[in-house]
């Protein structure tokens, strides 16, 4: 396949595994707490990656194990407890849209730190990116409480997160395979994971007598399966084989994916979200669009 086709291929994939993955969240969450959720995520998609990809892990150098890491907490570790605690307070939607903010973290990152260029129709999709999620973020903020905003800037914290990993991955992990790097960074976060779950209160030896829990683990597991194992090695092929911005621009879709989800489970979607919806993935469009090359004369 070729390799424009491909990534493609991967970014429309992924779009509609992503894109599911926040409903899947919302409802894991019935029974799990976010704690538990976040670390039965990581521990099953662990078993996962190792019983189909244990030997890739010696072709990992020594020197790059330390970005492995990095990876692994940026790119898995903290948005899987970010995004557990915000859609305990935010639709499924809403936190995928929010997300849509990950293209404009990456291009901001990659200039400040890996030398990128910064044209002017990506820095005005900075902004307007920006101006969309104070939409958002207005529209759920709850003015009783005043909590519904800073559960909208977890995913935004989460958005940051994702932006360090593509740029790590792209900048610092080149060479090493898709598989590799996603078991890698799965077993450098599975303790720390499982520390975690040691006190999240988990009641082990009653999985089976709850409904809850089980019907939750039963989602958590398809989450893990494709929306982590699976989406995990196709995004690493996908950086690899595209810029760090494209491989981000994955946003253009999964929100739609999400917000289909979301309204199929009854969640309400207003004008004043869809209208903070549009300036992000304007902002996105503007970030991730190349401009046209001058012929030499």
């Amino acid at each position: 396949m070729h390799t424009n086709t491909t990534k493609w291929f991967y970014l429309i994939a992924l779009s509609l595994i992503w894109g599911s993955s926040y409903i899947l969240i919302k409802k894991g969450l019935v029974g799990l707490t976010p704690l538990q959720l976040g670390s039965i995520r990581i521990t099953l998609t662990t078993i996962i990656l190792c019983a189909v990809g244990w030997k890739q892990v010696v072709t990992i150098p020594k020197k790059a194990w330390k970005w492995i890491a990095v990876t692994g907490f940026f790119g898995t570790f903290f948005p899987n407890y970010l995004f557990a605690f915000a859609e305990t307070e935010i639709d499924s939607a809403v936190a995928a849209v929010l997300n849509g903010m990950t293209p404009l973290f990456t291009l901001l990152l990659g200039v400040l730190f890996f030398s990128a260029q910064l044209r002017w129709k990506q820095t005005l999709g900075v902004f307007v990116g920006f101006l969309g999620t104070l939409v958002l973020l207005f529209r759920e903020f709850n003015f009783q409480s005043g909590t519904g905003s800073l559960y909208g800037i977890l995913v935004i914290g989460a958005a940051f997160c994702y932006a360090v990993n593509v740029n790590v991955i792209k900048y610092k992990l080149q060479g090493i395979s898709a598989m590799a790097i996603a078991l890698g960074n799965f077993l450098v976060i599975l303790l720390p994971a499982l520390a975690v779950l040691s006190v999240s209160n988990f009641p082990f030896e009653g999985v089976l007598s709850d409904p809850k829990i089980t019907t939750s683990m039963g989602y958590i597991f398809i989450l893990a399966v494709l929306g982590t194992a699976l989406a995990k090695v196709m995004f690493n092929k996908l950086v690899a084989i595209s810029s760090p911005v494209f491989s981000i621009s994955i946003t253009y879709l999964l929100p739609v994916v999400a917000i289909g989800w979301g309204m199929l489970d009854g969640e309400v979607f207003t004008l004043l979200q869809w209208l903070g919806c549009l300036f992000i993935l304007l902002g996105v469009y503007l970030v991730t669009e190349k401009t046209p090359q001058k012929r030499g004369v």
